[in-house]
C-alpha cells in the first residue's frame, strides 16, 4: 500500500515503555506545513478528487497499543484492501483547537475525503471544518457531531467494561481492585462507572479504588510514567486486578503490574496481550475491554470510496453488534467465560442497564 505520509511509532513506543524518564512528553510532531485555509473553490469541494484518506490521531498517535491503534488498524485494512492513498499525523501535548482545526483543513483542503479524527477532543474543530467542506465525509470517534456529511461514531465502553469488571471481581484474591482513567471527564467516566458496576453486580464485598492522572488535560492518555506511579501506589495497597483506560499512559501501569507476583492487568481499547510491545508482560494481562475503532474506521472508508453513499449520522457500537467486547487471548478468563457469558446476555437483553456515569 501507499502513503503520502506515515507518523514513525516506534520511538514513541519505546518511550512510553522506559519508565526511566519522569514523563512522556509531546506525541509525535504533527505535520503544519499545509495551509491552514484554502481557496474557496477547495473550501466547498475538499478538492475534485478523493487523494485516499487522511486521519488525524489524538495524543500517543499510532503505536500506542491501545486506542489510535485501534483506528490504525481500520485504516491498515482499508488501505490493504482499497489500495488507497493515505496520510497520518498526530495531536500533540498541549494544543488547542486551533491547532486540531488547522490539522483537519490541510487534510481536507489537500483533497483526502474521507477525513476522520480520533478522539473527542476533535470535536468543535471537526464542527467548523466540516461546515467548510461539505462535500468531503467526515468522521469523528467519541463525539457526536450532527453535521449532514460526518460519521459520528461512539461506543458503549461502559458495556465491555461491565465485563470487566466482573472478570476482575472473579479473579481478585484480595478483594481489592482498581480503575485508573487517563483524564476525569465524561468519556472515561463510561470506563469507570461500568467496571465499578460489573464488581459491585457480581461480588458487592470486592473494594474498587478510582484514581485519574490529569482533571482534564489530554496528556492524561501520553503519560506512562504517571500511570506507573499510581498502579504502584494501588499494589502497594493490597490491590490485585488493575484496569486503566489511558491509552498509551496504559503501557506504565501494566508494567507495573506484571511486577508483581499474583497480580492482574485489564488492557483497554486493544487486545493488549496481542500487543508486540507487551509481549513481556502477555502472563499478567488477564483481558481487555476491546472497542473496535477499527471496524468503524474501515467501514467508514469503505462506504466512500468507489463513489459509495458515505456512513454519516450517529453510529453506535455496543455488546450487541460486537463494537465493544472482551478479549478472550490468554486463556486466563476460560474457567469464568460462563459467567460472562451470562452476563453479556443479560445486558444486550436488556435485563442489566450498565451506567455510564460514575
Amino acid at each position: 500500500m501507499r502513503r503520502v505520509s506515515k507518523i514513525a511509532a516506534a520511538g514513541v513506543a519505546t518511550a512510553a515503555l522506559a519508565l526511566s524518564v519522569a514523563a512522556c512528553g509531546s506525541s509525535t510532531t504533527d505535520d503544519k506545513s499545509s495551509p491552514s485555509s484554502s481557496s474557496s473553490d477547495n473550501s466547498s469541494s475538499g478538492g475534485s478528487k478523493s487523494k485516499g484518506v487522511g486521519i488525524a490521531y489524538d495524543v500517543g498517535g499510532r503505536g500506542d497499543h491501545s486506542f489510535n491503534d485501534s483506528a490504525a488498524r481500520g485504516l491498515d485494512k482499508a488501505d490493504k484492501e482499497l489500495s488507497l492513498e493515505s496520510k497520518e499525523l498526530t495531536a500533540a501535548n498541549g494544543e488547542t483547537d486551533s491547532d486540531r482545526e488547522q490539522r483537519l483543513d490541510s487534510m481536507a483542503a489537500a483533497g483526502y475525503n474521507p477525513v476522520i479524527a480520533v478522539g473527542y477532543t476533535y470535536g468543535p474543530a471537526l464542527t467548523k471544518i466540516a461546515k467548510k467542506y461539505p462535500n468531503t465525509t467526515f468522521g469523528i470517534v467519541d463525539s457526536v457531531v450532527d453535521l449532514p456529511n460526518v460519521d459520528s461514531m461512539v461506543f458503549a465502553t461502559e458495556q465491555s467494561s461491565y465485563l470487566a469488571g466482573v472478570a476482575a471481581a472473579l479473579k481478585t484474591k484480595t478483594g481489592k481492585v482498581g480503575f485508573i482513567g487517563g483524564v476525569q471527564n465524561a468519556l472515561i467516566g463510561t470506563f469507570d462507572a461500568g467496571f465499578a458496576q460489573g464488581v459491585k453486580d457480581t461480588k458487592p464485598s470486592v473494594q474498587v479504588t478510582r484514581e485519574y492522572l490529569y482533571k482534564n488535560d489530554p496528556r492524561g492518555f501520553n503519560d506512562a510514567a504517571s500511570a506507573a506511579g499510581k498502579a504502584q501506589g494501588m499494589l502497594d495497597k493490597g490491590i490485585d486486578v488493575i484496569y486503566t483506560a489511558a491509552g498509551l499512559s496504559g503501557d506504565g501501569s501494566i508494567q507495573k503490574v506484571a511486577g508483581k507476583s499474583g497480580a492482574w492487568a485489564i488492557g483497554v481499547d486493544s487486545d493488549q496481550y496481542q500487543d508486540p510491545a507487551l509481549a513481556k508482560y502477555q502472563k499478567s494481562i488477564l483481558t481487555s475491554a476491546i472497542k473496535n475503532v477499527d471496524v468503524a474506521v474501515y467501514d467508514l472508508i469503505n462506504s466512500v470510496d468507489k463513489d459509495k453513499k458515505p456512513k454519516v449520522g450517529t453510529n453506535t457500537y455496543n455488546l450487541a453488534n460486537d463494537g465493544v467486547s472482551l478479549a478472550t487471548s490468554g486463556n486466563f478468563i476460560a474457567d469464568i467465560q460462563s459467567q460472562l457469558d451470562a452476563a453479556k446476555q443479560k445486558i444486550v437483553s436488556g435485563q442489566v442497564k450498565v451506567s455510564a456515569t460514575p
